[in-house]
């Protein structure tokens, strides 16, 4: 096994960003940018880390001044027609997280989807994508869901966990609220006005 150090580490991923970020299409962002300006409230979800990085974009979606929510939470309300759900999923098409999915289509939220995956149970009902290529490892196996491979560690390559699409993603929605707080004139003074201070 070879021995890299990790700042080459770093570097080789910083390149994969960097190639990824270029294969994102304009539409596919306008689209995205679009759906946020016009929604009521926005849900995010994802699972496992891409959960995280949901998190991490609700938080800064509450500090640019828009009504966001996490599903699952506790103080989550209950999603209504014309809502805005923002899933993170590499696949496309993790069990638990389509599921919400789908009931939040049928109650009449808009779905969208950063994925890597257009052609997954969750891209056949989202409203917009953006796209994220990364190197998943292909599995033939449907047993091989997010939650089993996540229990068993199976996961290869050279980055955590077998892929970048959470790295990228998490770097994709920053750069998203960058772009939301041009759009919306709004300064970083008012983002710290709305950060948390009892922490």
């Amino acid at each position: 096994m070879e021995n890299h150090r990790v700042q080459e580490m770093m570097q080789l991923m910083a390149s994969k960003i960097r190639a990824i970020a270029d294969s994102i299409t304009d539409a596919d962002v306008d689209a995205f940018i679009v759906e946020i300006l016009h929604a009521r409230r926005i849900f995010v979800m994802g699972a496992g880390r891409s959960g995280l990085v949901a998190k991490g974009f609700a938080m800064r979606l509450m500090h640019l001044g828009l009504q966001s929510y996490v599903v699952g939470e506790t103080i989550t309300p209950a999603l209504q027609n014309g809502d805005l759900i923002v899933i993170f999923s590499g696949s496309g098409k993790t069990k638990t997280i389509a599921d919400l999915a789908e009931t939040g289509k049928d109650i009449g939220a808009h779905i969208c989807l950063i994925t890597s995956n257009a052609n997954s149970r969750i891209g056949k009902i989202a409203d917009c994508m953006v796209i994220i290529e990364h190197q998943r490892d292909d599995s033939d196996n449907d047993a091989a869901e997010f939650e089993i491979r996540q229990m068993l560690g199976d996961h290869k390559s050279f980055a955590p966990l077998g892929t970048l699409f959470e790295t990228v993603s998490m770097i994709f929605s920053d750069a998203v609220i960058s772009r939301l707080m041009e759009i919306t004139k709004t300064d970083e003074s008012a983002l710290k006005n709305r950060h948390a201070n009892i922490e």
